[in-house]
């Protein structure tokens, strides 16, 4: 359903004959319009391959920029592609064809306005959020949803056209359900205002549901749909009080269950499973003692009482990093509310729920770590030994959860001869979204040579630090191929994913009704098919 008259970024690079460079230039200066090769190549590639070459970045620096440079490049028939934080591996941002232009959307990163009295925050969308963190932090409050895994690099833009979750998730959700209005940008650059803003005597975005829900069309959409511009977020008083709980089980079923009933019960704001290699890794990935130090600090701060600081620091340091034996799936909980009461007695609720399934309670190190450390540096885009990683995941209903994890269990059997073989270490994240959805996430690592993304983002201190390994083809080809598998089992259960990107399935596996409706908002807001063509399936 493409518009035929729309030539390919390519042939469109090939007859422009620098125009459009030129014009972008006089609109946004040399900070905002790039072309050197670094640039380019870094915006050619996310961390999972090089693909298709840009011929040019563009950096606006507010929204009207943004508006106008998107105007010129539609007029100009050349596809665009909208950039985060950069830190996806899922084609999300790159194409598979050059001269493409990369709308890096990181200058647009201010924190426009924060209302104590009405609740809510309006930020741009390369603001990060460890900004909106420690901006409300002083002032009692936080997001919902408040953070990603992904470390201080993770952005607005990025978390709500691919769907960003973790901290908060098992009680608040997603970063889609904390907004309450977008400024959007469309293919032919026309500022699209949902929620209470789209009115036109409305004076506050307090409400996203006057009318239909526009809101919810633009988010997880990959940047097919529109090009955030501006995002209201709502707000909440940062809970009074803070626990933490792990448990060990020795059957994965039993960790699966433990973890859904944890979810339908409502008692965490956080609760992930790792299985044994993912734990381990996560107690031994750095054993820097200055880093510890540091950590032990933290742990020390975020409790309000000193005298029970001490004690969880004192608790953190004795427990060490060798609190799981071999074969242990540890299940992880972050407990928080108003009143110290009502949180001990979830705290009980959990441990309620994991005798009746047979788990034991371990030292609570790695949430209590976690949350001391909320926005780490960038050192995790690759792993301990210097590795890549990549993951997929999965969201489910808990009543399919353990088939669904059965059926990936059985695939990745199949490759572990070939994934010894070849250097490839699987571990599993497992976490709830909510009380009614369960994700599960396997994480492939294996020593291989690093893409742009990679060494532009590792921090200095990790570079100095860390070699990289050499070419590894081998494993890189059999790590996609055992994806593209895993990927058509979570098409067959029907799973929904984040970070859609150009990896898993969207508008094709659409019901025909369903998908006509998505072509036509398509066509309405991007008529000629140049915002991201190929995410979520829609060219």
């Amino acid at each position: 359903m493409s518009d035929s008259s729309v030539s390919d970024p390519a042939t469109q690079a090939s007859t422009a004959d620098g125009k459009l460079e030129r014009d972008l230039l006089a609109l946004l200066g040399s900070d905002g319009c790039i072309a050197d090769d670094e640039t380019l190549t870094l915006h050619s590639a996310d961390l999972l391959e090089a693909a298709g070459r840009c011929r040019a970045v563009i950096r606006p620096a507010d929204k009207d920029e943004l508006a106008k440079a998107v105007s010129l490049i539609s007029k100009a028939g050349v596809a665009m592609a909208p950039r985060g934080g950069g830190l996806t591996y899922v084609r999300g941002y790159t194409m598979p064809e050059d001269g493409f232009i990369s709308v890096d959307l990181s200058r647009m990163n201010r924190i426009l306005e924060i209302s104590e009295r009405d609740m809510y925050i309006t930020v741009e969308p390369g603001v990060t959020w460890r900004q909106i963190y420690l901006a409300l932090k002083p002032m009692g409050l936080r997001l919902p949803f408040f953070g990603t895994f992904s470390g201080r690099g993770a952005t607005v833009g990025g978390g709500l056209s691919n769907g960003a979750l973790f901290l908060g998730t098992a009680r608040y959700g997603s970063a889609a359900e904390i907004v309450l209005g977008l400024q959007v940008v469309t293919g032919e650059g026309d500022l699209v205002r949902t929620g209470q803003l789209a009115v036109k005597n409305a004076k506050t975005p307090f409400f996203r549901t006057f009318g239909p829900d526009m809101t919810g069309v633009f988010v997880h959409d990959a940047g097919a749909l529109g090009i955030k511009a501006q995002a209201t977020l709502r707000l909440i008083r940062q809970p009074e009080v803070t626990e933490f709980l792990s448990f060990g089980f020795r059957d994965r079923a039993a960790a699966v269950e433990a973890l859904s009933e944890v979810g339908r019960s409502e008692i965490a704001e956080e609760a992930y499973v790792m299985d044994p290699d993912k734990t381990k890794a996560s107690l031994t990935a750095d054993t820097d003692l200055v880093r510890d130090a540091k950590m032990l600090a933290k742990v020390v701060r975020q409790e309000k009482n000193i005298l029970r600081g001490m004690k969880a620091g004192a608790k953190l340091a004795a427990s060490g990093r060798n609190i799981v034996e071999d074969g242990c799936h540890s299940l992880h909980l972050v407990l928080s509310g108003r009143g110290r009461a009502a949180v001990e007695q979830d705290m009980e609720t959990a441990r309620k729920i994991v005798e009746k399934l047979g788990g034991e309670e371990l030292p609570d190190s790695i949430p209590r770590a976690g949350r001391a450390d909320l926005f780490p540096p960038l050192d995790s885009v690759v792993g301990p030994d210097a590795d890549r990683w990549v993951a997929l995941n999965a969201k489910i209903a808990h009543s399919e959860a353990s088939a669904l994890v059965d059926a990936v269990e059985s695939c990745i059997d199949g490759y572990m001869p070939d994934f010894e073989k070849h250097g490839v270490v699987v571990s599993r994240l497992l976490t709830v979204i909510c009380n009614h959805a369960f994700s599960y996430e396997p994480v492939f690592n294996w020593c291989d040579s690093w893409l742009p993304m990679h060494k532009a983002t590792l921090p200095a201190e990790a570079l100095r630090k860390l070699t990289e390994p050499e070419p590894n083809p081998e494993a890189r080809a059999l790590v996609m191929k055992a994806r593209q598998d895993i990927v058509d089992i979570f098409r067959d259960f029907g799973a929904a994913s984040n970070q859609i990107g150009r990896t898993y399935p969207y508008a094709e596996i659409l019901h025909p009704e369903s998908r006509k409706l998505l072509e036509d908002v398509k066509s309405a807001v991007d008529p000629k098919r140049l915002l991201n063509p190929g995410a979520i399936g829609l060219n």
